[in-house]
């Protein structure tokens, strides 16, 4: 019996297409003082956004047509980095779902088990590095002082909307992307430099690559777990499984604090380089622990709406799929930050390779409508992100600044 056709352990979960309960966790009600279920957090969601989003877009509108007016450059300085741990924070509770769905959904964490060991390897991931941050802020060379400001502000909104607007429909885009696209669009509303090349060589084509790999080797990794455990009992195999994945999981949330926290670094670092605060060539240490505790905080709030899609309407996972899947994407997240200092998306990573763990047992058995929704986010992330950004910039223009 192969891993993929595990019956039930005792008192264990069942494969739901024998009529069980896999992911019960997700769907059913609990006892009082337990974990809540996913479907219960989706319900509640995480703390309401919108209004700050909304105050938001109003204070950059404000800032533009005052303060750039009254020459206050360091409010409108402080108003970018909140807005900039903003969409930090927003990343944290949208990109959630990258890190602990697989393990929520195969029942090898408990929900509130999984956020805590996420946001705690956010943290710690965050620290480890800086090249991504370099490399975002390298994307466009604004306008220098209060001008260049709000070319940035304006790019880090657009980047908040469309996260919002995703996570609201449960769609897993991509925070990376969004604002990559809000910045560049803000860049080129106010014809600054964009360095286009840096967003071929950086974003652009691994933007194709990551998840064409990720499908491929979490494909390739499966396999090699059928073929190896092929002869093993399929109720010891799960257990073990549960207890690697609860460790693959925690490599990919530290994969994820690496790339995700960076990208806010990078942004922040833009917004003193054009105020003369900084030189650009390192991260200020106080900027990156304010974004490593944006992010964890995030994350803790969770991201469950996504969680739901990508643990159990993509395909139905179990302990070894988990751990294929996170295990590949983890390392991609790794190689791609350390080696080629690239900002991958972490969500395009890890649902592909969910795809990948899926196609081993047929083809069919992603369900390739729910898929095609997760890629049309995907192609439209860059351009919508790009188009708020410009609306945001051109607003502010029309008051005055």
């Amino acid at each position: 019996m192969s891993v993929q056709d595990d019956p039930p352990e005792s008192g264990g979960p069942a494969d739901p297409a024998k009529g069980g309960t896999v992911g019960a966790v997700l769907t059913k009600d609990e006892p009082p003082g337990a974990d809540p279920t996913l479907s219960e957090q989706v319900r509640r969601g995480p703390a309401r956004f919108w209004p700050f989003l909304v105050l938001g877009l109003l204070a950059v509108v404000i800032a533009g047509a005052v303060g750039l007016n009254q020459d206050q450059q360091t409010a409108v300085l402080i108003l970018v980095v909140i807005i900039a741990l903003g969409f930090d924070y927003t990343n944290g509770f949208h990109d959630a779902a990258n890190a602990i769905a697989t393990s929520v959904s195969t029942r090898a964490l408990t929900p509130r088990a999984a956020l805590i060991m996420a946001a705690v390897m956010n943290l710690i991931g965050a620290l480890l590095g800086v090249e991504v941050a370099k490399t975002v802020s390298e994307v466009i060379t604004p306008p220098t002082g209060l001008h260049g400001l709000t070319v940035v502000a304006a790019g880090v909104l657009g980047a908040i909307t469309w996260n919002m607007i995703t996570w609201y429909f449960g769609l897993p885009s991509s925070s990376s992307h969004a604002l990559i696209g809000g910045v560049v669009g803000a860049g080129v509303a106010s014809a600054s430099s964009v360095s286009w090349s840096t967003v071929l060589d950086k974003v652009a084509i691994p933007m194709v690559i990551s998840p064409v790999a990720g499908f491929a080797l979490a494909y390739m990794v499966m396999v090699a777990i059928l073929w190896i455990f092929r002869n093993a009992n399929p109720g010891r195999v799960g257990r073990r499984f549960r207890i690697a994945q609860s460790l693959s999981a925690a490599s990919m949330a530290l994969g994820h604090g690496l790339q995700d926290a960076q990208k806010t670094m990078g942004i922040i670092v833009l917004a003193l380089v054009t105020t003369g605060h900084s030189d650009g060539n390192d991260v200020p240490l106080w900027v990156i622990i304010s974004c490593a505790g944006a992010l964890a905080a995030g994350t803790y709030a969770g991201g469950w709406r996504i969680m739901r899609t990508l643990g159990r309407k993509v395909i139905e996972l179990d302990p070894p799929k988990g751990f294929a899947a996170e295990s590949t994407a983890s390392a991609i997240l790794y190689a791609t930050a350390y080696i080629w200092h690239a900002p991958i998306s972490t969500t395009h990573t890890i649902t592909s390779c969910i795809m990948g763990v899926g196609a081993t047992k047929r083809l069919s058995a992603v369900r390739w409508g729910v898929a095609g929704n997760i890629v049309t986010a995907w192609v439209l992330t860059m351009p919508m992100a790009a188009a708020v950004a410009a609306l945001v910039y051109f607003i502010v223009h029309l008051f005055g600044a």
